[in-house]
C-alpha cells in the first residue's frame, strides 16, 4: 500500500479510498455512481469500477483492506521463517485458507494474511482455537496465498500421535500427575491454556471436521485417556492419552464453550461456533461427570452437509412419490421411527422443507433445535423450566398452527395432545424409538394409547436405518461366501448373474472400505384393512404380513435393493436389519 496512514482510509466509502490511494479521479467515481443509480443498480460501486477499467482487482482489494483498517502486502517475493509455518498446522492454514507470516512465540502473536478483508470470523475462530493472545491480520492477493499454501502445507498432514506425545511428555503439565481432583482452580486454568493442550485440542477437531465425523468423544478411563471419533455411525479410537491430561483437556473444552471450568460434580451443556470457510459450524459440547473425571463428547453440526431436501434424502423413485402423497395430507400423524442416528430429524426437516410455504404455519418443538430453518417457528424443549414436549404442544394449539412437529412422542401425555391436535385438523410430525414400522403400533398401545384413536389418526409410519455406502475410489467386485448369503437368508440359485461389491480401503475412506452413508427406508400406509387388524388388536407379525401383502418394502429389501446397486455391502444390511420372521 502507498505511503499512507491506514487510519486515512479506516471507515471511509470505497470510492473515497480509491481516491486516496491515487487509483480514480472523483470524476471516475461519479461516473460509476451515476451508472450504479441507473443501469446497474444493485451492483456494488468496488464491482463497477473493476467492470468500467478504471481499477484492477489488485487496487480493489487494496481500497477494501484499508476501509477495514487492514494493511494489503505483497507476497510474490515472500520468503517465510520455518518457526512461522510451524506456528500454524496445516489443518488450520488449509481450512481457513490463511498463511502465517510473522510469529512472535513469547508474546503468543500470529500475523496472517487472508485473502477478503472481510474474514474476520476466521480470525476469532483462530483466537480461540489456537490459543493466540492476539491474531493480526493483513491482506494479500487470493492468488499469492493460494500458491503459498500450496508450497508449504499441500499434502501434509498433522501427525495426531506426535500431538498427543508432545502433550504428554510437556513439562508444564508433568505436574498434573497423581493429583487426582484436587487441582486448584489457578492451576486448572493455566493447564487449559497450556500451548500443548490448545494445539492438542485444536488438532482433534480440526482432523475430526475434516473426516467429516458426527462427534469427538474424550473419555477417562482408570489407567488411561481415551480419543474416539464417530465417523459413519462407526466409532473409530485414536491415541489414548495419558490419565493425567484429562483435566486439562476437558477444561479447554469448558473454555472454548464458555462453560464453568470449577464446576466437576454436574453435567453441563454448552456449544462452539465456527465458520470453517463459507461453512458454519455448530459444536455442541456435553460434560458428563464420570467416576474416573469428565467424560466429554463434542457433537459436529455441519450444516453444508445436511440435504434439507426430500429428493436428496434417499428415497427410491416410488417411495419419494408415496411420501410426497402422504405429506400432503390436511391432518393426521406421520411417524418417523429408527434408533437414535438413523437420520429420522433429518427426513422430518426435508418434508417440512417441501411444506414450507407462506400460507402455512409450521411450528416445531424439538430437543434441542439442530437446524434453525427460515419459515418455521421453532421451540426447545426445557426440562429445567418444566417446558416439556406435552406444555409446548399445549400452548402450540393456540397458535393457530397447519402442522406442527414433536421432536418425540415419550409419554402418553405427549402422544394424548398429538392425537387431540389431529383430530382438530393438524398434520402431525414425530418421531419414536422402534425396530420397524409395525413394532410402532405396539409401542404406542404399551404407552397407553387406546387403538381406535391410533385408527382414527395415524396415517403413515416410516421406519428407517442409515447404511454406509461403499467408497467409489476403491470399490471393488467380490464374490460373497455362502455363509454371508444365508445371513441374508439368500442363497446362491437366487442371486444369479448379480454382482457384488465392497471397499478394499484406501486414503479416501480411512482404509475402512465405506464412505458417507445412505437410508434405507419401510413406509407403512394405513388403509381401512390395516386399521381393522390395529383394532382388533392384531399381533405386531400380522400387521407385518398385512402390510407386506399391500406393498411395503421392509428394511431388510430395501437394503437388498442398495446391495444389487452396488452401493452398499451385505455386512453393513445384516448389521442394521433385523431377520424377518
Amino acid at each position: 500500500m502507498p505511503n499512507l496512514p491506514i487510519e486515512e482510509l479506516k471507515g471511509r466509502r470505497i470510492g473515497r479510498a480509491l481516491i486516496k490511494l491515487g487509483k480514480v479521479t472523483r470524476e471516475q467515481v461519479h461516473e460509476a455512481l451515476a451508472l450504479q443509480q441507473t443501469t446497474k443498480k444493485g451492483e456494488l460501486i468496488g464491482r463497477i469500477m473493476v467492470d468500467l477499467g478504471l481499477v484492477t482487482e489488485d487496487d480493489l482489494l487494496m481500497g477494501l483492506a484499508g476501509q477495514k483498517g487492514i494493511d494489503f502486502v505483497d507476497l510474490s517475493s515472500a520468503n517465510i521463517a520455518s518457526d512461522v509455518l510451524e506456528a500454524l498446522r496445516p489443518e488450520s492454514a488449509i481450512t481457513y485458507q490463511v498463511m502465517p507470516i510473522a510469529f512472535d512465540a513469547q508474546a503468543r502473536s500470529i500475523t496472517v494474511a487472508m485473502k477478503s478483508p472481510e474474514n474476520f470470523s476466521a480470525l476469532d475462530d483462530l483466537k480461540m482455537l489456537l490459543g493466540f493472545r492476539r491474531v493480526n491480520a493483513v491482506v494479500a492477493r487470493p492468488a499469492e496465498i493460494e500458491a503459498l499454501i500450496a508450497k508449504h502445507y499441500a499434502g501434509k498432514k498433522t501427525d495426531l500421535g506426535k500431538v498427543f506425545a508432545e502433550a504428554a511428555s510437556a513439562e508444564g503439565l508433568k505436574g498434573l500427575s497423581g493429583r487426582g481432583d484436587s487441582i486448584d482452580l489457578a492451576n486448572l486454568v493455566s493447564a487449559a491454556g497450556d500451548n500443548k493442550i490448545v494445539d492438542l485440542v485444536n488438532q482433534t477437531l480440526m482432523i475430526a471436521i475434516r473426516d467429516k465425523a458426527s462427534d469427538v468423544h474424550f473419555e477417562p478411563f482408570e489407567d488411561e485417556f481415551k480419543v474416539r471419533y464417530r465417523i459413519d455411525g462407526v466409532l473409530y479410537e485414536m491415541h489414548p492419552l495419558p490419565k493425567h491430561l484429562a483435566m486439562a483437556v476437558c477444561s479447554r473444552v469448558k473454555v472454548m464453550s464458555k462453560l464453568d471450568i470449577a464446576e466437576r460434580r454436574l453435567p453441563q451443556d454448552g456449544r462452539i461456533e465456527l465458520s470453517i470457510g463459507e461453512t458454519p459450524i455448530d459444536l455442541r459440547v456435553a460434560v458428563l461427570p464420570t467416576m474416573f473425571g469428565e467424560s466429554v463428547v463434542m457433537r459436529i453440526l455441519d450444516r453444508s452437509n445436511v440435504q434439507l431436501s426430500l429428493d436428496k434424502v434417499g428415497f427410491r423413485p416410488d417411495e419419494l412419490e408415496k411420501v410426497r402423497g402422504i405429506i400432503q395430507r390436511p391432518n393426521g400423524i406421520v411417524v418417523v421411527t429408527g434408533p437414535t442416528g438413523s437420520g429420522k430429524t433429518t427426513t422430518l426437516y426435508a418434508a417440512l422443507n417441501d411444506l414450507n410455504d407462506p400460507e402455512v404455519k409450521i411450528l416445531t418443538a424439538e430437543d434441542p433445535v439442530e437446524y434453525d430453518i427460515i419459515g418455521l417457528i421453532q421451540c426447545q424443549v426445557n426440562t429445567e423450566q418444566e417446558l416439556t414436549f406435552a406444555r409446548l404442544l399445549r400452548s402450540f394449539l393456540r397458535q393457530d398452527p397447519d402442522i406442527i412437529l414433536v421432536g418425540e412422542v415419550r409419554d402418553l401425555e405427549t402422544a394424548q395432545i398429538a392425537i387431540q391436535a389431529s383430530l382438530t385438523g393438524h398434520l402431525v410430525f414425530t418421531t419414536l424409538h422402534t425396530n420397524d414400522a409395525p413394532s410402532t403400533i405396539l409401542r404406542l398401545v404399551d404407552l397407553g394409547v387406546e387403538s381406535f384413536l391410533l385408527t382414527a389418526t395415524i396415517e403413515a409410519i416410516i421406519a428407517q436405518r442409515l447404511v454406509r455406502r461403499i467408497c467409489t475410489k476403491c470399490k471393488t467386485a467380490f464374490v460373497p461366501t455362502e455363509e454371508q448369503l444365508l445371513e441374508l437368508a439368500l442363497r446362491p440359485n437366487m442371486v444369479e448373474g448379480r454382482t457384488f461389491f465392497r471397499g478394499k480401503g484406501c486414503d479416501n475412506c480411512l482404509k475402512t472400505g465405506y464412505r458417507a452413508r445412505m437410508a434405507i427406508f419401510e413406509i407403512m400406509q394405513m388403509d381401512d384393512a390395516m386399521r381393522e387388524l390395529v383394532m382388533k388388536q392384531a399381533s405386531t407379525t400380522v400387521l407385518r404380513n398385512e402390510a407386506k401383502r399391500r406393498g411395503m418394502r421392509t428394511l431388510r429389501e430395501s437394503g437388498l435393493l442398495g446391495i444389487y446397486d452396488g452401493l452398499t455391502t451385505l455386512d453393513e444390511v445384516v448389521r442394521e436389519t433385523i431377520v424377518e420372521d
